[in-house]
C-alpha cells in the first residue's frame, strides 16, 4: 500500500465526521465506519472515563443519557457545560479523530504523514490551535488547516468548474448547522470576503423541528418536559434522523414513538420543518454577499454543500432572497473534504451521476512499464544510430552517413520515458527530509519540471556523445536531438504550470496523463530499427530481397506505432493503419528516415496535446443538480 504518499482530510462536522485518503495522482476513496460512509460526531463518556464515539455512542445513550452528546462541536461552540465536568473537552474531539485515524491507518496500510483539517472560516487563531492539539493528542501529525469554503471552492475547480480569475462565488454550506461566504479567486487561489454562520440554522434545527412535529402536533412544537429524562429523546432524534434521510428516496416514512404508536412523516412535514431554516440560510447568504460589498450581479455561482443541500426549501429560499439559482454540487456532504484532500474528480459523462468509487490508480507494474519500455527503446535506438554509422570518403576527408530520423525518435522516447516518471519523481521530491510540504498540485507540478529536464537532458547527452563518437560538428546532433522534442516540451511546461497551479485536476490522476501508449512506442522502435538494418545490413546476391523486405515491413510497423499515437479508438486504427503503415512502407530509404523520424516525433507530440486539452484543460464537467 502507499502509506506515506496518501493524504487523509478530515471533516469533523457538528452532526458527522467525514473523511478522505487522497494520492498524487488524483485517485481518492471515502472512508467508511462500518456500512456508514460517515462517522456520527457524537460522543458518549463512560463511567470509567472512556470516550465512545459514533454509533455505539447512540446505542449508549438511552441507558444514561445525561451523560451523552450528541454534537460536540457544538456544544463546545457555545461553551455548554460538559457532562459531570470531568472529561476536557479536546478529549472530546480526539477520540473521534483517533477512530477516523485508525480507520485510515487499516485502508492506507501504515501511518499517514500528510493530514488536512476542515475548518470553518470563521473560526480565529484559538479555536484553530484547539482543533491542531485534539489532532496531536490523538496522534494524527501535525495536520493543515483548510477552511471550508475554500475546500468546496477547489473542489469545484478539480471538476471542472469554470471561475475564472477575478470571479466573486458563494458557498453555502448546510450541515448540522450554517455557514455562507463570499470568496474571490485570485492569482493564487480563493480568497474569504465574508462570512456568516449560525448554529441553528441547520439539519439540528430540522430534527428539533420535526421532533416538535412528531410530540406536539405541528412544527417547532415545544418538546415536552421530562422527554429526555429517561433517553427516549435520543431514541427519538436518532429515528427522525434516519427518517429524514429516507425522505430523500421515498415520499413517506415512518417514525415510532417511544411512548406511543408509530407516525407516519412525509414530503410535506419535512417541507414545513425546514422552512424557517431555510429562510435563514438565505439571509444569512444576503448578509454575507453585503458585508462582501459584492453586488449580487457580479456574483458568477451560488453553491450548496453540506447534509441539507438537497432540500428543495433550501434552493428555493436562496433563489427568492439572493437572486442567483443555486447549484447544489454532485455528493454536496463530501465536497469540503474531498476540496482539502486535493481528491481529483471521477470520471463522468454529461447528465450521469457521480460515480461513487474513484477511478482506480495506475497499478505499479503498468507504470513501470510505461517508463522501461520507452527508456529501453531509447537506449536501443541511439545504441543502433551510432554503431551502424556507414562511413565514406578517407582518411581526413572521411564522414558518416546518419540516419538522423532514428536519433530523433531516441531523444522522443527518452523524453516520454522521463514524462511517465513525472508522479514517481513528484513523491520522490515530496518525501525529502527537512523540505516544507508542498501541496499535491505542488508535488506534481514540481515532478514533471522535474522529469521533462531530465528528458531534455539526456536527449541533449546523444548528442553531445553522438558528436564525440563519430567526430563531426555538434549542430547537426543537438537539432535532430532537441528540436522533434521541443513541442512535447512546451505541452509538458503547460502541464506542470496547470498542476502547481492546481487549476484543473485531470481525469483519472496525473498517473494516466502521463502514461504514453506502449504499444505505440514497441511498433515504433521496432519499425526503426528494421529501417536502420535494411539502409546498412551487408547486401549479399542472397539476403538483398529479405533486407528490402526487412525495410518495408519496418516502415509499416512505423506507420502503426504513428496511429497508435494519434488515435484513441480502436476501430479508427483499424481503418488508418492500413493506408498510413503502405504509404510508410513505400517510401523507406536513406533520404527519407529522417523524415520518418520527424513523422512520429508529430505525432508523439499531438498525442501529448491532446491529453493535455482533452483531460485536464476541458475535462468533462460533472453534473450538478439544481432544484
Amino acid at each position: 500500500m502507499r502509506s506515506g504518499e496518501a493524504r487523509l482530510a478530515i471533516d469533523w462536522g457538528s452532526a458527522s465526521t467525514s473523511a478522505v485518503l487522497a494520492w498524487p495522482d488524483g485517485t481518492w476513496s471515502p472512508l467508511t465506519f462500518g456500512a456508514e460512509s460517515a462517522l456520527s460526531s457524537a460522543v458518549f463518556l463512560s463511567e470509567d472515563g472512556g470516550v465512545i464515539t459514533g454509533q455505539p455512542a447512540w446505542q449508549a445513550a438511552a441507558g444514561c443519557p445525561e451523560r451523552f452528546i450528541p454534537a460536540p462541536r457544538r456544544s463546545i461552540e457555545q461553551r455548554e457545560a460538559l457532562p459531570g465536568g470531568e472529561v476536557d473537552a479536546v478529549d472530546l474531539v480526539a477520540a473521534t479523530l483517533r477512530q477516523v485515524a485508525e480507520q485510515a491507518g487499516a485502508v492506507a496500510g501504515g501511518e499517514i504523514e500528510d493530514v488536512r483539517l476542515v475548518v470553518p472560516a470563521g473560526w480565529g487563531p484559538r479555536r484553530r490551535t484547539w482543533l491542531r492539539h485534539a489532532a496531536h493528542r490523538a496522534g494524527l501529525p501535525q495536520p493543515r488547516l483548510v477552511e471550508a469554503p475554500v475546500a468546496v471552492a477547489t473542489r469545484m475547480l478539480a471538476s471542472g468548474v469554470q471561475l475564472p480569475v477575478g470571479s466573486y462565488v458563494v458557498v453555502c454550506d448546510v450541515g448540522g448547522g450554517a455557514e455562507v461566504s463570499v470568496l474571490r479567486r485570485g492569482p493564487a487561489g480563493f480568497e474569504v470576503l465574508a462570512t456568516l454562520s449560525d448554529a441553528s440554522a441547520g439539519g439540528s434545527a430540522v430534527d428539533d423541528a420535526l421532533i416538535g412535529a412528531l410530540i406536539g402536533g405541528e412544527p417547532n412544537a415545544p418538546i415536552p418536559d421530562g422527554t429526555a429524562s429517561n433517553g427516549t429523546q435520543w431514541v427519538l432524534l436518532a429515528s427522525v434522523r434516519a427518517a429524514k434521510h429516507a425522505l430523500g428516496e421515498h415520499p413517506a416514512v415512518t417514525v415510532p414513538l417511544p411512548d406511543g404508536p408509530a407516525v407516519v412523516v412525509n414530503g410535506t412535514v419535512l417541507e414545513q420543518a425546514a422552512r424557517p431554516v431555510a429562510q435563514r440560510v438565505a439571509q444569512l447568504a444576503v448578509e454575507a454577499v453585503a458585508a462582501a460589498e459584492v453586488d449580487a450581479a457580479e456574483v458568477s455561482g451560488l453553491y450548496v454543500v453540506g447534509g441539507m443541500a438537497g432540500m428543495p426549501a433550501v434552493a428555493e429560499a436562496l433563489a427568492e432572497c439572493v437572486g442567483v439559482t443555486p447549484v447544489v454540487l454532485a455528493d454536496p456532504a463530501m465536497a469540503a473534504v474531498c476540496g482539502a484532500a486535493d481528491a481529483g474528480a471521477a470520471s463522468v459523462g454529461a447528465g450521469v451521476e457521480m460515480a461513487e468509487s474513484p477511478v482506480p490508480p495506475v497499478p505499479p507494474v503498468r507504470r513501470a512499464v510505461a517508463i522501461a519500455v520507452p527508456g529501453f527503446a531509447s537506449l536501443a535506438l541511439v545504441a543502433q544510430f551510432l554503431l551502424t554509422a556507414q562511413w565514406n570518403g578517407w582518411y581526413v576527408h572521411r564522414w558518416a552517413l546518419l540516419n538522423w530520423g532514428e536519433l530523433a525518435m531516441a531523444a522522443v522516447f527518452a523524453l516520454v520515458a522521463a514524462l511517465g516518471a513525472g508522479t514517481v519523481i513528484a513523491s520522490a521530491l515530496a518525501a525529502r527530509p527537512g523540505q516544507a510540504p508542498m501541496s499535491a498540485g505542488g508535488q506534481v507540478g514540481t515532478g514533471i519540471l522535474a522529469s521533462m529536464s531530465l528528458g531534455v537532458a539526456v536527449a541533449g547527452l546523444y548528442a553531445v556523445v553522438g558528436s564525440v563518437y563519430i567526430g563531426q560538428e555538434v549542430g547537426s546532433f543537438l537539432r535532430w536531438a532537441l528540436l522533434p522534442i521541443a513541442p512535447v516540451v512546451v505541452v509538458a511546461a503547460v502541464m506542470a504550470v496547470i498542476a502547481a497551479r492546481q487549476w484543473r485536476q485531470p481525469v483519472g490522476g496525473w498517473s494516466q496523463v502521463l502514461a504514453f501508449p506502449t504499444g505505440s512506442v514497441v511498433c515504433a522502435a521496432a519499425g526503426m530499427a528494421l529501417i536502420q538494418y535494411s539502409l546498412t545490413a551487408d547486401r549479399w546476391p542472397d539476403l538483398v530481397l529479405w533486407i528490402d523486405a526487412a525495410g518495408r515491413v519496418g516502415g509499416l510497423l512505423l506507420g502503426i506505432g504513428v496511429v497508435m499515437a494519434v488515435v484513441s479508438t480502436p476501430l479508427l486504427r483499424l481503418i488508418l493503419a492500413a493506408p498510413l503503415g503502405v504509404i510508410s512502407a513505400a517510401i523507406v530509404s536513406q533520404a527519407a528516415s529522417g523524415i520518418l523520424g520527424v513523422i512520429y516525433a508529430t505525432a508523439v507530440a499531438v498525442w501529448w496535446t491532446r491529453q493535455v486539452w482533452a483531460r485536464v484543460i476541458r475535462p468533462a464537467r460533472p453534473p450538478v443538480h439544481t432544484p
